[in-house]
């Protein structure tokens, strides 16, 4: 069977732990502070701070953006505004931090937010609003910060944009990378992402305070920097989390870092191939290619007929294939947000996912397009 997912690893990384191991400091140490710097000069952005998933990441980049704005009158209940296309973590972190979720349609044509939706649905009591750079594939982030222009002028505030990067590490819009455009961003390092460090994220901060507090929140709001911190205390102004990173899965991390880009081209070019060999197939419509932006292609999702016949067929000839994430929004926990989304409504049974990633040789990636080309 070729997989949906592998996990990419160096072949330095056992011997990377192995050093960490014998250190004696495998908590939060210099080899957190050095993948920090890593991501930092790889995103151009120097205020990363690591966590220990990106689920963390992402309730920390809520709470963040929701405090930054003016409090709600009393009995208005603030609302972040969110894609249901992703996986659950990227909305279970909004109910964390006690906000309602406000659905946002979906883009047919690149599975991500529809902009349009978006931009009509910001309210007074909008504290943030999540984006996913579904697959890998970058939300239009200049349309998007018209968008913020337009209701900085109607409603007297800007709200908060975190980038929910878990699919986009290596992506960029207008030849910036994921992660310098001036919102929150959270990446995740998580065993199956192009960059794995076992498990574990990154949030991204838009500026040295929200960096400064991020890293206060990540370990119980308590300031580590602080000399001789065990003898003398310091006072603790915000409650924090057990959120930070540890230096064996830094470890594991920097070791990714020296396969990394060769790990992003064999998705690229494996993309690359699907998009020439199945352009205008019968029953299935490729997503968006748009100039301005570069997908890191973490998943290559395409849009079929008859899925369910579709997916028989692929595994019937030993190919895993998928959606990959089921539409959030269907969940009870979540039915009170009910929402009407005719263009998630058009696409959510249809979505199905082919091995991209950088295990599939080039056998592997004409043989999925060969079974396709045989019809299901």
């Amino acid at each position: 069977m070729i997989p949906l997912f592998k996990v990419p690893m160096s072949p330095g990384a056992p011997a990377a732990v192995g050093d960490v191991l014998a250190s004696g400091q495998i908590g939060q140490g210099a080899k957190v502070e050095e993948f920090e710097r890593k991501i930092a000069e790889r995103i151009d952005n120097p205020y990363v701070a690591t966590v220990n998933s990106a689920t963390a990441a992402l309730q920390l980049g809520v709470r963040l953006a929701a405090s930054t704005l003016p409090e709600l009158p009393d009995g208005v209940e603030g609302e972040v505004l969110s894609t249901p296309l992703t996986m659950e973590a990227t909305n279970w972190a909004i109910l964390a931090n006690g906000l309602k979720i406000k659905w946002v349609d979906i883009d047919e044509a690149t599975l991500n937010v529809d902009l349009d939706d978006l931009a009509r649905k910001i309210t007074p009591a909008t504290r943030a609003i999540m984006i996913v750079h579904f697959a890998g594939y970058p939300v239009d982030l200049a349309r998007l910060g018209e968008i913020l222009d337009g209701a900085e002028a109607k409603f007297g505030f800007r709200p908060t944009v975190i980038e929910d990067s878990a699919h986009a590490w290596g992506a960029s819009f207008q030849g910036k990378p994921i992660g310098s455009h001036g919102n929150i961003t959270v990446f995740s390092f998580q065993a199956i992402k192009h960059l794995t460090s076992g498990d574990g994220g990154a949030l991204v901060l838009p500026n040295e305070a929200q960096y400064k507090r991020a890293k206060l929140l990540r370990w119980f709001g308590i300031d580590r920097e602080v000399k001789d911190r065990l003898r003398n205390p310091p006072d603790i102004a915000e409650f924090g989390y057990k959120f930070h990173m540890n230096d064996i899965n830094a470890s594991i991390g920097l070791a990714n870092m020296e396969i990394i880009d060769d790990v992003l081209k064999k998705h690229r070019d494996n993309a690359a191939f699907y998009d020439a060999e199945l352009a205008g197939f019968d029953g299935v419509e490729l997503t968006e290619r748009a100039e301005d932006r570069e997908s890191s292609f973490w998943i290559y999702p395409m849009k079929v007929e008859r899925r369910a016949d579709f997916d028989r067929k692929l595994t019937d000839a030993g190919v895993m294939v998928s959606n990959v994430h089921q539409r959030n929004d269907i969940h009870t926990v979540v039915r009170k947000f009910d929402a009407l989304l005719p263009g998630l409504d058009r696409v959510a049974d249809r979505i199905a996912c082919v091995p991209v990633g950088s295990w599939v040789s080039e056998e592997d990636r004409q043989h999925i397009v060969d079974t396709i080309k045989a019809g299901w």
